[in-house]
């Protein structure tokens, strides 16, 4: 196709503007004419509402957000593309056109004219006739507008314009960077020894990679059972390998590897974390905030950094003597089991000797319980579970949607009269070539309320859900690991905030304008079901035999949650603690690097200090390209608030069917249909009847007791 043929609008796929995106026909050639075109047609609309602009919701909320949207739903499926089928050539169409949507964005953000019209509508007789959804959307656009520098002149401004810039090339990179050293490391394995342990999962797995990226003859035939085996950076082979491999040596190769990723050569992420923190702070000062952490908070549930010290430091002291306990425990474990390293357990050494005592305590290993996880079962358990507990049906609607890889789903979510109320594609399997690591969800298509030639219609949502779990190997369904299977509920439990909203403004539909620190509630409060009994039998099920998961299995499932928890706490609050000082108490160009500073909190925060050449930080991408700065903490926030949500089924039986659905139908009435149209902490008072609290968090860790 030629230059001048992909520029026009109809041969366009990323200039429809409107509905599903046609991932069959859109290839990276289109992308920089395409944002070119659109860009400067939107920049004209933009102009002409400014000069026309008038302080009521018809003439300025609507044809702005009719703006925002299009810019949305072209740039969308470009961001969208490049977290699931990366390429050379749509990372530099990406990167040729990046700089144009943050200049417009800025643009739009920063308009005088626009801005001026929202506090007008605020000061108005018309504000009294707004609906308190639209009067949120009004207050938070007024909020976004001065964080996006709209009260900066002159250098102030044109400098704060370049920060944006240079932050989103940042960005970018970081991104790519941990991408492309994640997939430039592997470990070729080909005896029987240096396979000892591995699960025959692992080894078909591998033996697929080998086959998939390999060159020679021995490559493109490899099996599980005579190899070669390739094992690489991503979590499907990294978390099993150093669970199970015998052999310490290449435990410690991999894991070295991957606690280096992105710190020394062309990848190197650490000048950019230096750069990043300093624009950022740069960028603070001239909002006029002291550090870049209160610029985060300022749209976030948490009221200042204090708070968030308060909650961290709470559950950091609930769990720091737990983990502490916990492995003594292991060493001693270890121990008793001969291990020539077990007083002296290095952090190559952990996954594999907790692995070893959680199969002694509890008779079980992860790998026993995969057969029982097929994905088909589990998603008919999901689906089962939404259906009981918010009285929606998820069907397969595969055909009706293109898709950009050809194993990704396409289904439907209808209400009670069979009505569909939204739809979300599924794209479930680790392909560590062009897909980020990691599982998340994100808006293809927002609900809205739209009129046409005086007709009023319902745009229905539709979401993107991604995981990164084992793919089908070898004939056999995906078999999940547990902890694939809550991983696909959390992410599930973000897609139905998104897809049950029952808000029409597009502004505050589903996860938009919900304070960060509170998005993660209904994620979090899916996984929980997990362990409820009618959920869990109802999906583990063999994928051979039919047969449900044996009794003394979901006993000890029940008996293992808690297991390590102190560890795994301890370490989110090191993650979230590492965040919010390098937001608020770092010096960039100082006497310290990013890095000392983090291991130097680790000393309360770790009970086992990191290596020397940890650079943990370098592929720490939820801060330095995911939109988590001064908000990582934002996890233990929510879990907060998804504990005590939880806790509402369980103090009203999770045996009394109808209990249950009344709740699950008062929950879906408040947490996952008002959406951004009301501050979180009134949503949860909605749901619960009173503001939330840390008991349900401990005691569901089994930490109440640490904590007293």
């Amino acid at each position: 196709m030629t230059e001048s043929a992909i520029q026009s609008k109809s041969s366009n796929p990323l200039l429809i503007g409107s509905g599903l995106p046609s991932f069959t026909e859109i290839k990276p050639e289109h992308v920089v004419p395409a944002v070119n075109e659109l860009i400067s047609q939107l920049e004209s609309e933009l102009t002409q509402l400014e000069s026309n602009v008038e302080a009521t919701w018809t003439g300025l909320v609507e044809p702005l957000e009719k703006i925002s949207d299009r810019i949305y739903w072209t740039w969308g499926i470009v961001s969208h593309l490049m977290g699931v089928k990366n390429s050379d050539e749509l990372r530099k169409a990406y990167e040729t056109v990046q700089p144009l949507v943050v200049q417009f964005s800025n643009k739009l953000s920063q308009s005088q004219p626009i801005y001026n019209a929202f506090k007008s509508l605020r000061n108005s007789n018309n504000w009294s006739k707004l609906e308190p959804a639209q009067q949120r959307i009004v207050d938070s656009a007024i909020r976004d507008a001065e964080l996006s520098g709209v009260g900066l002149q002159g250098e102030a401004k044109e400098r704060f314009n370049a920060i944006q810039m240079e932050l989103a090339e940042l960005s970018t990179k970081f991104s790519n960077n941990v991408l492309d050293a994640t997939k430039a490391f592997t470990l070729k394995l080909t005896s029987k020894e240096e396979i000892a342990g591995l699960p025959p999962s692992l080894l078909s797995l591998a033996a697929q990679i080998a086959r998939s990226t390999g060159d020679g003859e021995s490559d493109k035939n490899a099996t599980p059972e005579t190899g070669p085996w390739v094992i690489t950076l991503d979590a499907p082979c990294y978390g099993p390998f150093l669970q199970h491999s015998t052999r310490r040596d290449l435990r410690e190769k991999l894991y070295r590897a991957y606690i280096t990723r992105a710190s020394t050569g062309e990848l190197d992420n650490n000048p950019l974390i230096e750069r990043i923190l300093g624009l950022r702070q740069e960028l603070a000062e001239l909002l006029g905030y002291k550090k870049y952490a209160e610029v985060s908070l300022a749209t976030k549930m948490a009221p200042n950094v204090e708070a968030v010290g308060n909650l961290l430091e709470e559950l950091r002291s609930s769990s720091f003597n737990a983990a502490i306990k916990e492995l003594e425990e292991l060493k001693a474990f270890a121990t008793s089991k001969g291990a020539s390293e077990a007083m002296d357990l290095k952090h190559w050494d952990i996954s594999f000797w907790a692995e070893r005592q959680r199969e002694a305590k509890f008779n079980f290993t992860d790998e026993e319980l995969r057969p029982y996880f097929p994905l088909p079962q589990v998603l008919d358990g999901l689906f089962g579970l939404v259906k009981r507990l918010f009285g929606v049906t998820v069907t397969p609607a595969d055909g009706q949607a293109p898709i950009w890889q050809e194993d990704v789903g396409y289904f439907q979510i209808a209400d009670e009269t069979g009505v569909p109320i939204a739809y979300f594609y599924l794209d479930l399997y680790s392909r560590p070539g062009e897909k980020r690591g990691g599982a998340w969800m994100d808006s293809c298509i927002n609900r809205a309320k739209l009129v046409e030639n005086g007709k009023i219609s319902t745009r229905l949502p539709v979401a993107y859900l991604i995981c990164n779990q084992t793919p089908p190997i070898d004939g056999k369904p995906s078999l999940m690991t547990f902890y694939e299977v809550e991983t696909l509920f959390h992410e599930f439990g973000h897609g139905l905030q998104h897809m049950l909203t029952k808000v029409d403004y597009t502004s505050a539909a589903g996860i938009n304008n919900v304070e960060w620190d509170a998005v993660e509630l209904p994620s979090q409060f899916m996984e929980n079901w997990c362990y409820e009994s009618r959920t869990l039998f109802g999906m583990a099920k063999h994928y051979e035999t039919g047969e449900t998961l044996p009794e003394h299995y979901y006993e000890k499932l029940l008996a293992a949650k808690n297991y390590m928890s102190g560890s795994g706490m301890l370490r989110q609050i090191h993650f979230s603690v590492v965040d919010v000082e390098l937001h608020n108490s770092y010096s960039p160009g100082g006497n310290q690097t990013a890095a000392e500073m983090r291991n130097a909190i680790a000393q309360k925060t770790t009970a086992i200090a990191p290596l020397p050449e940890d650079a943990f930080l370098c592929a720490f991408s939820h801060i330095f390209a995911g939109g988590y700065a001064a908000g990582y903490y934002s996890y233990k926030w929510a879990e907060v608030l998804s504990a005590d949500a939880f806790a509402a089924f369980e103090e009203v039986g999770l045996e009394n069917e109808t209990a249950v659905k009344d709740t699950g139908k008062r929950y879906r009435e408040t947490v996952l249909a008002l959406g951004g149209s009301k501050h979180p902490m009134e949503v949860f008072r909605d749901f619960r009847g009173r503001e939330p609290n840390t008991e349900p968090l401990l005691r569901h860790n089994g930490l109440a007791i640490a904590s007293t």
